[in-house]
């Protein structure tokens, strides 16, 4: 289910401690304590069990179950990040292997200003009216890998709804690279492209590292005077660091022990050096160039740790005027649209490509 606005998600917690305060109390050896508050407003709740939501696909439950044993076998991070990137590029490749068995496409990968790439094109060609436009995929993982499979994962299933060329930019990553490298490797190709598109013509995203670079990018040519994308989109990340009522709450629905809150981007070897109050790391920084960012599309589960960052992500864009669509799915975790087989991965799939379709120009 897709949650339109977070007033309507309140509204229904609201009304489900409405009927729950409606019920007999429980016998006294039953009964859950309840949380205890402080005046500061912190929450200390006693153990619970908390169900997968009912708004979501069997689908997404039974890959849920997957996700919790796959998580026990990710390697520690001690033993360097070499491991972790050959652990999530299997991942990712399999996802690549069942992407193309749902999809069709034609794969290559050149070399654009100096920067390579990894393009997808439906089989069957773009749609007539997208053969002037073109998107820009940022993949994620955390700065440190994702590239070509993970770049793949992002990119196929939205060239192929949208009919339309997808170009994965194989960015530098950290730790051999740090900021604002991923930024000018983003920006050559953009410059490379705007050759033969117009700037209305392309659009940008990604997920979660990919988000994050996609409003560094944006923040990134508003700096540099070049014309920003008809469109974005930044999915379960945003322009402002992680913090808020998700970067608590989520570790808990995703099975992971309560954790300490927010997560500094400094913790990303990428950022090494960098400063989080810099617009060009995080563009909040700046309201004024906020006004100048393009329409905007927003996706996010709420079990997404990043959640509340990308609710805070619209709610600063909208005050400066800025066009937001916004998309939440219930009981959907980080990067839940990985997997192509949930029905929600499905709709998601369909909301990018109707999203790019009505704000990127078409001559």
């Amino acid at each position: 289910m897709r949650i339109r606005s977070v007033l309507a998600g309140l509204l229904g917690v609201a009304l489900a401690a409405h009927a729950f305060a409606a019920q007999p109390p429980a016998p006294a050896s039953t009964a859950v304590p309840a949380p205890a508050a402080a005046v500061d407003g912190t929450i200390a709740f006693p153990a619970a069990t908390i169900p997968f939501s009912a708004y979501a696909s069997p689908e997404a439950l039974n890959r849920f179950r997957q996700i919790l044993v796959e998580g026990k076998q990710a390697p520690d991070f001690s033993k360097g990040v070499e491991p972790a990137r050959k652990f999530n590029d299997a991942i990712n490749a399999n996802r690549v292997e069942r992407m193309k068995k749902l999809y069709r496409v034609k794969l290559s990968s050149p070399v654009i200003g100096g920067v390579a790439t990894d393009v997808v094109e439906p089989a069957d060609g773009v749609a007539r009216d997208n053969k002037y436009r073109v998107l820009i995929n940022l993949h994620g993982g955390g700065f440190l890998w994702g590239a070509h499979s993970g770049a793949l994962v992002e990119s196929i299933p939205v060239a192929a709804v949208g009919r339309i060329k997808v170009i994965s930019i194989d960015y530098r990553q950290g730790p051999e690279h740090t900021f604002p490298a991923a930024s000018d490797d983003v920006e050559a190709v953009y410059k490379e492209l705007l050759k033969t598109y117009p700037a209305a013509n392309i659009g940008i995203y990604g997920c979660s590292a990919g988000g994050i670079l996609t409003g560094e990018v944006v923040a990134r040519l508003i700096h540099d005077g070049i014309k920003v994308p008809g469109a974005i989109g930044m999915f379960c990340s945003g322009i402002v660091a992680p913090a808020g009522d998700s970067s608590y709450v989520s570790p808990v629905l995703s099975g992971d022990a309560i954790g300490s809150g927010p997560v500094s981007i400094h913790r990303l070897p990428y950022f090494a050096g960098a400063s989080e109050t810099d617009p060009l790391v995080l563009p909040a920084n700046d309201p004024a160039m906020l006004k100048k960012f393009p329409p905007t599309l927003l996706i996010s589960g709420t079990r997404d740790f990043a959640m509340s960052s990308l609710l805070q992500s619209q709610r600063l864009l909208t005050r400066a005027g800025v066009e937001v669509d916004l998309h939440l799915w219930d009981g959907m975790w980080h990067s839940f649209f990985s997997d192509p087989e949930l029905p929600e991965s499905k709709e998601a799939y369909a909301v990018m490509a109707a999203f790019f379709d009505k704000h990127l120009g078409k001559n």
